[in-house]
């Protein structure tokens, strides 16, 4: 059953109405590669050179490995009326956030604001009491803003290209619910 979240998102830099989030669906695979390479070469090129975003992302990824990898994992996608513009994936085994991409167009706009409190009510619900992502150096500011904290500084080697991230984590505190 696919869980579906309609929301209005209006901030200073723009407003997406009829913005839908919804749990990854067969079929999404492609347009979320394609968002996945696009945010490598164009929106982390404002941190990482052109050889670490081809090392990162070399080429599109394989549909098929593509839509396993989001599969296994409690992926959420956020559509507005033209198709997919961004998707977190958080893998609830390892309470690890594996994947956060918005379309370079959309980035800075709230998408990701509205994808990753979705993800981290999930969290919640299940019981999770702390994550971990790595995250890339566009991303970590966006997480400091979420409460998480750095780890620690970390080179990961790709393609023989030697890229820069931070392990971070953040503790997830048991909120009181009232009836």
């Amino acid at each position: 059953m696919t869980k579906v979240v309609r929301t209005k998102l209006e901030n200073s830099t723009g407003s997406f109405p009829g913005l839908l989030v919804r749990s990854f669906s067969d079929g999404d695979a492609p347009a979320l590669a394609g968002i996945f390479h696009r945010s490598v070469h164009e929106g982390a090129a404002a941190r990482y050179t052109p050889v670490e975003c081809a090392a990162w992302s070399p080429h599109v990824p394989d549909t098929r490995s593509w839509e396993l990898r989001l599969a296994e994992a409690d992926t959420v996608v956020a559509e507005l009326p033209d198709g997919p513009v961004g998707f977190m994936s958080l893998d609830m085994t390892r309470a690890y956030l594996d994947l956060a991409f918005v379309l370079p167009e959309v980035m800075g706009k709230g998408i990701s604001e509205v994808l990753y409190a979705v993800l981290e009510g999930r969290a919640r619900a299940r019981g999770l009491t702390r994550l971990e992502t790595e995250a890339s150096l566009l991303a970590e500011p966006f997480f400091a803003r979420h409460g998480w904290r750095l780890v620690r500084r970390q080179k990961v080697e790709r393609l023989g290209v030697l890229l820069s991230n931070a392990v971070m984590e953040k503790p997830l505190e048991r909120v009181a619910a009232f009836a």
